[in-house]
């Protein structure tokens, strides 16, 4: 499992964009900062690559989605 601090500062980066308004996806689900935070340091064995959707130079949504390797 990861570390508390790594934890932490994830939490933190994605609060700051959730207080901004932009919307956090996980595997395509709508989450929040702490519930995303969580799910990728549970899952360290696991890659996420985030997606950066933006609406007309905006950023509106951060999504994490799985890597999967063949």
């Amino acid at each position: 499992m990861a570390d508390y601090n790594e934890r932490e500062n994830l939490f933190m980066e994605l609060q700051s964009i959730e207080n901004r308004g932009i919307m956090i996806f996980f595997e395509g689900d709508p989450c929040d900062s702490a519930t995303a935070a969580e799910r990728m340091t549970v899952n360290e064995d696991e890659v996420y690559m985030r997606d950066y959707v933006f609406e007309k130079g905006v950023l509106k949504e951060l999504r994490f989605d799985k890597v999967k390797s063949k």
